[in-house]
């Protein structure tokens, strides 16, 4: 299965408030490998195969994030091949970025931030056939990776990296909230996810039919800690793409439980109980 094209609901792109519009648009093409799908004054798309991934805007009097505030933790980039990610750790390296790394036994992935703090996950799926579930868990953990292995599955390909590969997808995304149990409940009553990992009462980790995760979730930044200003730079909003049907049913969930539905041309938005912005498509 694709867990990144219906009839599952996925993460399609992520929408972030910056204050150096020039200098994050030269980052994510000339460090991420993005290309531009299309730009105005105010803001840059950005992602490949013709499909947007990052949305860059430039709003005026934004400032750069101070405080603990609900948002982004990281999103994450999910690239086709084990060979793709070895091809861009080498690239990263060369371009002296500082990495971190894991291997958390369903994928393989390497950490960075870019120029204004937000977080970045880069990373490959290893096959679902290789994923460990126990009672609707998957298994995952927070182990060395690989390295050396990652260098020499580049080295096979007669290609040097050039940019992200035409298939990349948003692979999730991984917030800061300020509840857990209110995150939980509204991602799984209202929007229709699982839990399918939990770490203690710091994060989770859900996803729709069977994904190792399409949202996590976490404390990490503390409990009841206020939603991101609107004038600090940062995560703006990010999109969920599903059925139309799915969104019909959600929408009277949303409603029944008081969220408030502001429907727009080609997506309705809401807000999650710590004020992170989710557009819903179809």
């Amino acid at each position: 299965m694709n867990f990144h094209q219906k009839p599952v609901t996925y993460v399609g792109e992520v929408g972030l408030k910056v204050m150096d519009l020039k200098k994050m648009k030269q980052f994510y093409q000339e460090i991420i490998g993005f290309d531009v799908i299309s730009e105005e004054q105010n803001y840059v798309e950005l992602g490949s195969g013709g499909k947007v991934l990052v949305k860059l805007e430039a709003v005026e009097g934004v400032t750069p994030k101070q405080g603990r505030y609900a948002g982004l933790y990281h999103f994450a980039i999910l690239l086709p091949t084990r060979e793709d990610l070895g091809k861009i750790l080498v690239h990263l390296h060369q371009q002296g970025i500082q990495l971190g790394s894991s291997d958390h036994l369903v994928s393989e992935a390497l950490y960075l931030s870019d120029p204004e703090g937000n977080g970045i996950e880069i990373y490959r799926d290893r096959e679902p056939e290789q994923w460990n579930w126990s009672n609707d868990e998957v298994s995952m953990t927070v182990d060395p990776i690989n390295a050396q292995g990652l260098v020499e599955a580049a080295q096979s390909s007669s290609e040097p990296w050039k940019r992200m590969p035409e298939t990349t997808v948003m692979g999730h995304i991984h917030l800061h909230v300020s509840n857990l149990v209110e995150a939980r409940d509204f991602y799984v009553e209202a929007l229709g996810f699982e839990v399918v990992s939990s770490l203690g009462g710091q994060a989770l980790f859900l996803a729709d039919q069977k994904y190792h995760h399409h949202i996590g979730m976490n404390v990490w930044n503390g409990t009841g800690i206020p939603a991101l200003p609107e004038k600090e730079a940062g995560l703006h909003y990010y999109t969920l793409i599903m059925e139309e049907e799915k969104r019909k049913e959600l929408g009277k969930k949303l409603q029944a439980m008081g969220t408030e539905i502001v429907e727009q041309d080609n997506y309705w938005e809401v807000k999650d109980p710590s004020g992170n912005a989710i557009r819903l498509l179809v």
